[in-house]
């Protein structure tokens, strides 16, 4: 004989329902999550319908939600129009009396609803030693966190939104794991909290618009990899105490991109070094002890390795998605700027661009913005940028001699060149300017400039990186490819 669990469905609407039907279908549900709770078992279905759910409609909160109970709403809308909201007295054994919605506990699932508290001090969700899982809802408006896990909780936080929440979108404490992935943090004033000893993933989360997406404290130790920490008007990760976040190792790369936060994408106020390994961010914008660590895997061999791995550890430049650099590729206008923004942080010397093919939401508007106060590029005649085209090799060398501000040479730096014909007259001064510095790289052939020719990737690094050299800023490196005109 085969053992079977039973599966029943409850159905619930605020609107239609009564609390004296029976509740099994659709056309006699009850009125309120409250009772549908009370006749519900284990491995119950609580189908809710559209309409708002709180103490007017004759809920009693907080809802306890069972072991082995899903309530489910409107995955698709991620609870848009089912909204749960309320506030009752819970006494948590970690941390004493609280004012919460929703109590979860044993393998509780919800799904598909909107969860408020709007209580000063409200919290959505309680999770407490137990290991439910959240699965596309809103959770938004909470007086204080939307979501509270602690003591040995291991929950799964899937594809959810966190928005404008008092405190913090969610918080981790005590010794709490589990997986926090995909979910939307926005416009609250700490996306993710974590203490204690908590430990969760966070994988491919979206932390934007809050005054802070991450702060850490006391051990924390989460792990993050694959996450977006972007336009936060404070900052990005926020490290305290003793807490220890994993940032990716040789064998798994962080992934995570850090991009235009206001005073730092991320600050490490401990005592101890942090180590990133694979993440996007920019130098300029990190507090405190950090190893940057970047891995690239198409680099082995390559003559410009030494240059590019050079920006890498220093978060200059980065890898592709799939992990590769691909040094021999051309490298696009936007590209360029993005590297020169990062790498001379030039002070504005020019009215901000009004650039009309380089729309506010390009991943690339700010460093362009940059880039082109500071004197390093420039427009067309029709207010175009062309970010999407390569950038030629002259266009390099005398962007970066005009964007640092060089002394100029004299042009008979050019004698080195056996293709020096080629080089358009109003560059000549700054190619001669460019090659006295030791900032022209040429390959494979060092006198050949080759001035009209798309710049490759690797060559673009490789120019940047002796630039930043002659400005003593970097230590040279050896390379055959550094053209000198010292024997000219």
């Amino acid at each position: 004989m085969v053992n079977s669990t039973v599966v029943k469905t409850l159905y619930v609407n605020p609107a239609t329902g009564n609390d004296k039907n029976p509740g099994d279908s659709k056309f006699s549900p009850f009125k309120t999550i409250s009772r549908a709770l009370k006749v519900s078992t284990k491995s119950t279905i609580i189908q809710l319908a559209p309409g708002n759910y709180n103490s007017l409609t004759g809920e009693v909160f907080p809802l306890l939600i069972p072991d082995g109970v899903l309530v489910v709403g409107n995955e698709g809308t991620k609870g848009r129009g089912i909204v749960i909201e309320g506030s009752g007295a819970y006494q948590s054994q970690s941390f004493g009396w609280q004012n919460i919605t929703l109590l979860l506990l044993g393998e509780a699932t919800v799904m598909g609803v909107t969860v408020a508290n709007l209580s000063a001090k409200g919290t959505g969700v309680w999770i407490e030693s137990t290991a439910p899982s959240l699965v596309n809802n809103t959770f938004a408006k909470c007086g204080r966190e939307a979501l509270f896990v602690t003591g040995s909780a291991k929950p799964a936080i899937l594809d959810n939104v966190f928005v404008k929440n008092a405190v913090s979108g969610l918080v981790m404490a005590g010794n709490s794991k589990g997986e926090v992935l995909r979910n939307i943090f926005q416009k609250n004033v700490i996306g993710i909290a974590i203490s204690d000893s908590a430990a969760p993933m966070l994988v491919k989360n979206k932390l934007i618009e809050n005054r802070t997406a991450i702060a850490l404290s006391r051990q924390a130790q989460p792990v993050l990899r694959q996450n977006l920490i972007a336009n936060n008007t404070q900052g990005g990760v926020l490290v305290n105490g003793n807490a220890n976040p994993n940032f990716g190792n040789k064998q798994d790369n962080g992934e995570n991109i850090f991009r235009d936060n206001g005073q730092f994408d991320l600050n490490n106020a401990t005592s101890q070094k942090l180590v990133l390994v694979g993440n996007q961010l920019n130098p300029a914008q990190v507090k405190g002890s950090v190893e940057f660590i970047a891995l690239i895997s198409d680099l082995a061999g390559h003559w410009a390795a030494d240059f590019v791995e050079a920006l890498a550890s220093k978060n200059l430049i980065n890898s592709l998605s799939d992990g590769t650099f691909a040094p021999d590729k051309p490298m696009t206008r936007a590209d360029y700027a993005a590297l020169v923004a990062a790498a001379f942080n030039p002070v504005p010397r020019r009215p901000a661009p009004d650039f009309i093919d380089v729309p506010k939401d390009f991943w690339a508007y700010n460093a362009i913005q940059i880039a082109a106060m500071g004197g390093f590029v420039g427009g067309k005649s029709d207010r175009t940028f062309g970010p999407h085209q390569n950038v030629q090799r002259l266009q390099v060398i005398v962007s970066l001699v005009n964007g640092l501000k060089l002394p100029p040479a004299d042009k008979d730096a050019l004698l080195c060149y056996s293709d020096r014909n080629t080089i358009l007259d109003y560059a000549r001064t700054a190619v001669a300017t460019a090659t006295q510095q030791k900032i022209v790289v040429n390959y494979p052939n060092p006198k050949q400039i080759e001035p009209s020719r798309f710049a490759t990737r690797a060559e673009v690094a490789a120019m940047v990186y002796q630039a930043l050299v002659a400005i003593k800023k970097y230590s040279p490196i050896k390379s055959p490819y550094i053209v000198s005109n010292e024997s000219s």
